[in-house]
């Protein structure tokens, strides 16, 4: 929106009323200006012009689609050079993972200790959900928003294990086999939140205050963020981290025990095997090991 939103600005600017009148040296020329320090206040990084150039290479394919141009003039003009070797996303390492997992409360207190008798507890249904659902991106090397769109129906058994269903960008499904603790994860947050029966309903929901329950609502990806970050500071990690950082974590663990990398792409349900590279943090690992041996 915001790339036609400002070619658009541009073509009125340079007196290009029309876009049946441009041609692939104004689209150039466009990108050319916004990483003009001179011109902009604000000059566009390389990966934002790439958007721009890809933003615009769809509106023009929609108008050949419907016959009001015959040639796209986006599809001759090149994008900036940028090269991406290494993921910003940050990664917990394999015992992080476990112990934020450990640190998560699974119980609640539900009265006041009396003389003569211990506090009650029964299973803490947002503990539970909370486990389950960081273990999902963990396991399955899912994207935050496929996790939160899942509904009961998704998590199901097939040739007698758990798998989950995964709605991923442009509507597309996918299914991924679960890791036995994934499976144990969910099969112990569904009993307790009782949600079984609701097929249709959203599997992640929002807690109900300070109750314990939980609403028929699904949880927002920044519910989520917030969540991850009071469950992280709770374990103790000082790692900067976000949602994305546990699909990174799930894949580095995966190829770190000598998984293939078509596997992990398979699973990761990227189109490139390059994109599956961008989450492998083993270099780093190597990096600190050898930064050790400086002894001094």
């Amino acid at each position: 929106m915001n790339a036609t939103r400002r070619f658009a600005q541009w073509c009125e600017a340079y007196g290009i009323g029309e876009l049946a009148a441009v041609e692939p040296s104004h689209i150039a020329a466009f990108l050319k200006d916004m990483q003009d320090k001179d011109r902009q206040e604000k000059p566009l990084s390389a990966p934002t012009v790439k958007q721009h150039l890809a933003a615009l290479r769809m509106l023009f394919d929609w108008q050949v689609i419907g016959h009001v141009i015959d040639v796209n003039p986006a599809h001759a003009v090149r994008g900036p050079k940028y090269v991406v070797r290494k993921g910003k996303t940050s990664v917990l390492t394999a015992k992080e993972a476990r112990e934020l997992f450990d640190s998560i409360p699974l119980v609640r207190n539900t009265g006041r200790r009396r003389k003569g008798q211990t506090e009650s507890s029964k299973p803490s249904v947002v503990g539970l959900r909370d486990r389950a659902l960081i273990a999902v991106m963990v396991y399955s090397f899912a994207r935050i928003n496929a996790v939160l769109e899942m509904q009961v129906r998704d998590y199901f058994v097939q040739s007698r294990r758990g798998w989950v269903r995964l709605h991923e960008k442009g509507g597309k499904e996918h299914e991924v086999p679960c890791h036995h603790n994934l499976e144990t994860y969910l099969d112990e947050y569904i009993a307790a939140a009782g949600i079984a029966h609701d097929r249709q309903g959203p599997l992640f929901r929002t807690a109900a205050g300070k109750t314990g329950a939980l609403t028929k609502n699904k949880i927002w990806q920044q519910d989520a963020y917030a969540m991850i970050q009071r469950r992280a500071a709770a374990a103790g990690i000082k790692t900067r981290i976000g949602n994305h950082t546990f699909r990174a974590t799930g894949i580095t663990a995966y190829l770190k025990n000598n998984g293939k990398l078509e596997h992990a792409q398979y699973l990761a349900n990227h189109a490139s095997p390059r994109t599956t590279k961008l989450y492998d943090r083993r270099a780093e690992e190597i990096s600190l090991d050898e930064v050790k041996k400086i002894s001094i």
